[in-house]
This record gives C-alpha cells, structure tokens and sequence, in this order.
C-alpha cells in the first residue's frame, strides 16, 4: 500500500521557534502539567507510528497536560503552542514518509557532556527532596550516552501508553525496534536488564551521534513495519447488486430505475 499523498510541504521550526514553545509550555499555568519540548518531539514521532492514524483531537490534549485538562479558552499562548506544534508534527510526518529519515530534538547540555566524557559524581547522580536529603537520580543506573536520549525516548513511551498499537503488536521485528529505543531507558525488572545487556552486546553504541543515528534507524523502522496498517484503505463491500440504470427499480415500481428513484 503506498503511503497518501501529503499536502504542500509544512516548514519545520527554527532553533527560535523551539525555544519559543519550550518556553510556552513551561509558563502554561497550573495544575496544567505539560510535557517540554524534548520530550514533546519524542511523543510527536510515537504519535506518527502507530499502526492506526490518531487525529490530533486525540493526541494534542496530552501536550498541555498529562491528565488531558484543557488549557484556559482563549489563551492566546495556547494558541500558538498549537500551531507549532502541528507544523512540527506535519514535519515529522513527512520526513518520515518521504525520506524514512528525521532529526531528533535531543539536547546536550554541561552535564550530560560531563556524564559522557567519564563517571559521574556521587552528588551529581542524586536530587535534593524538598527537605535538601538527597534522593536517587532515576538516570543514574543509565550509561553516560542514554542520559540525554532518555527524555526523547520517555516521550515516545508516553504516546505508546496512551495509544497502545504497538505495545499490541504481534510483530517481532516492531518488538525488537521498540527494544532498541526502550534501552535508552531505566530497566524496571530482570527481564529488561537482559535484553539492554543484550542489546550492548550485540549492538554496542559507541558515541552519542551513534546512539541517535541508531535511535532514528528504529523509529524509521518502526514507520515502515507499521505504514501499509496505518494507511489501508477499508474495501467497501455490498451486501446487494449495484443496480443499473436500465434496470426496473428495486421499489417494485415496475419502472426503469433511470425513470424512478435514479431520476435524480
């Protein structure tokens, strides 16, 4: 099944446009909790792959809330969190679909670089609670180059929860490209830690531009295991003869249907 047509290309954002809506979101008010940008992109792309299309009646209200509550009506900052997000999920979409490439919005930043150039610090792998004790960082069992993959993948994890066709799947080829994103994740039990030990094994990542590189080819994978289910078009079929337009008239007029119920 060959993939739709897409319209008139959507112009993907700017550096200052992702700027621009991690700040919105961030300054949405409470109780809203919104995703940030990061891990938005990464919803985006577990969005596009399900194996069925979800409209965006379904999948925006997630991005300004995990609870799905509406921002303020008329909120002129909602507004425009809408519509970059939309450009970048039509972006996606079509880098995907016509390139079966795209680029991921994973930041870097000091610590990350730190953490990837050797051991972290005892402190640097522990958060303050809200009486300054020091709790456990849950990336801190991850290796140095997951750490800034985490929040991208946390983010398409969020979108197969939410839409759970591929957590469905039957597919083992889609089982394994989910494993190599999920790697990039804190292993729950014994099962995971084998398969991610597995993964290092048999698929060693030896930078971060391999490990996004990799991360890409998975979710590329995913999109084309899962495209011809996602666009197959339902044949319609009739339970009655199509009847012609010289035929007599199904009412039992004893007229042409041209002449009856087909004269119009």
């Amino acid at each position: 099944m060959a993939a739709p047509e897409l319209p008139v290309a959507a112009r993907d954002l700017s550096d200052a446009e992702f700027r621009e809506l991690d700040g919105l979101l961030a300054d949405l008010p409470e109780p809203l909790m919104p995703m940030d940008v990061v891990m938005l992109d990464g919803y985006l792309c577990g969005v596009i792959v399900q194996p069925t299309l979800v409209g965006a009646e379904r999948w925006l209200p997630p991005v300004f809330d995990i609870e799905s509550r509406p921002p303020p009506e008329g909120d002129a900052g909602a507004e425009r969190i809408r519509a970059l997000v939309l450009r970048r999920h039509a972006a996606l979409n079509r880098a995907l679909l016509e390139d079966g490439w795209f680029d991921p919005l994973i930041l870097e930043d000091d610590e990350d670089a730190a953490a990837a150039a050797g051991p972290a610090d005892a402190d640097s792998d522990a958060q303050l609670d809200a009486e300054g004790a020091a709790e456990p960082d849950p990336l801190a069992e991850l290796a140095p180059i997951s750490r800034p993959i985490a929040p991208w993948v946390t983010g398409f994890e969020a979108a197969c929860m939410t839409f759970p066709g591929l957590f469905d799947s039957t597919d083992e080829a889609v089982m394994a490209a989910l494993a190599r994103l999920f790697r990039h994740l804190p292993a729950d039990n014994d099962d995971e830690r084998e398969i991610i030990a597995m993964l290092d094994k048999d698929l060693p990542l030896a930078s971060l531009d391999e490990a996004i590189v990799e991360l890409v080819a998975a979710v590329a994978d995913i999109a084309e295991l899962t495209q011809d289910e996602r666009y197959r078009v339902e044949t319609v079929r009739r339970d009655t003869p199509k009847v012609g337009r010289n035929d007599p008239c199904p009412c039992g007029s004893g007229k042409k249907y041209k002449l009856c119920h087909g004269a119009g």
